[in-house]
């Protein structure tokens, strides 16, 4: 029991230094891909990739044990993990449904755990588990979630998330959870981060109405002739920190003027070359010479195609695009599991031969 309650609060301690950046994006061929990055400063945030069965017995931690509400998983699950298999932070079910957890600090407040209500009570952190796990569609998990079926709660008193939730239509939905009671809003922008909550975002993307594609225009200012110093001057005044507001922004306007792309990979290569945008390097969130020993706050980035059930991911130390079929699992017979994303943490190099 503390092993497992040390391993919780060790999470829970690197989350207030996470910030994460999701989109998505619908190809020509109307296939439909959620992407995002993960972040963490503080230290190395272990990532692994779970498989679920159909059948699994599972069981929530509480903020006091790991005696919370038990289920048995409906469909079989791929979810992408930090630090423990039971905390999926991003993930897809063989229906389609795909959720994914972002940091919220500040701006969200759970339940206090009640131990007389341990049987519904579920730990945020493992909210993605028990709804990959459970629903077909984002329809389900409002209904399930609005009808009081799970209490939420806090596995520490810093670890506060919020939630995207898309399926295989196209719809996706934010969950916040403020006071214990939760709100979903419709996503139609394709884009989430962090705190403060997702209204507040829509609304702050007023501030940037003069932002536009391609170039501003010549014009003169008195007899001073105004000319573009390079390309894309329409954007200039485009945030460009590493605040959820200014990621919000930032990613908005890059994913509204991303040429769609015919089919589903061809969205996935393009969700990766926009997240580059948004690794963070090392050394800008700490006092100089205070940084860790990792090569990057952006520990990994993933697309998932809701789609065609596909998982993709890189790490910082391995680039190479990784992919994992869920078509090619057998959710009756594969066994509960999970591995490291990077069995060795290097990168790999194709080396170039001159004869």
């Amino acid at each position: 029991m503390k092993k497992i309650l040390f391993t919780v609060a060790a999470t829970c301690s690197v989350f207030p230094a996470v910030g994460c950046t999701g989109i998505s994006m619908t190809a020509k061929d109307g296939s439909y891909i959620q992407a995002r990055t993960i972040e963490g400063s503080q230290m190395d945030l272990p990532g692994q990739y779970v498989i679920i069965p159909r059948g699994q017995q599972l069981q929530s931690f509480t903020p006091v044990d790991d005696g919370g509400m038990k289920f048995k998983a409906k469909y079989g699950v791929v979810g992408l993990a930090v630090v423990r298999q039971e905390f999926i932070a991003e993930g897809i079910n063989e229906k389609g449904l795909s959720t994914g957890l972002f940091f919220f600090p500040h701006y969200g407040s759970y339940k206090i755990f009640d131990p007389s209500q341990r049987e519904k009570t579920i730990g945020d952190l493992q909210l993605n588990q028990w709804m990959l796990s459970q629903f077909a569609t984002v329809d389900e998990v409002m209904k399930a979630i609005q009808s009081g079926q799970v209490r939420i709660v806090g596995l520490d008193k810093i670890s506060v998330v919020h939630w995207r939730i898309g399926d295989a239509s196209g719809r996706q939905v934010v969950l916040e959870i403020v006071d214990g009671v939760p709100h979903f809003y419709e996503n139609k922008v394709g884009v989430i981060t962090n705190a403060p909550g997702f209204q507040w975002h829509l609304t702050n993307l007023n501030n940037y109405v003069n932002l536009f594609p391609g170039d501003a225009a010549h014009q003169m200012l008195g007899t001073q002739e105004l000319f573009p110093m390079g390309g894309n001057s329409g954007f200039l005044g485009l945030p460009g920190d590493a605040t959820p507001p200014s990621r919000f922004v930032r990613a908005a306007f890059y994913r509204a003027t991303a040429p769609q792309r015919a089919n589903a990979f061809e969205t996935v290569k393009q969700c990766f070359h926009i997240l580059n945008n948004f690794d963070i390097p090392i050394g800008t969130e700490h006092p100089l010479g205070k940084s860790p020993d990792i090569p990057s706050v952006t520990h990994w980035t993933s697309a998932i195609d809701l789609t065609h059930r596909k998982v993709y991911f890189k790490t910082a130390y391995n680039n190479t695009i990784r992919c994992i079929e869920l078509d090619h699992i057998d959710f009756q017979k594969v066994k509960y599991q999970a591995h490291p994303f990077d069995k060795v943490k290097e990168q790999p190099v194709e080396k170039v031969v001159i004869r």
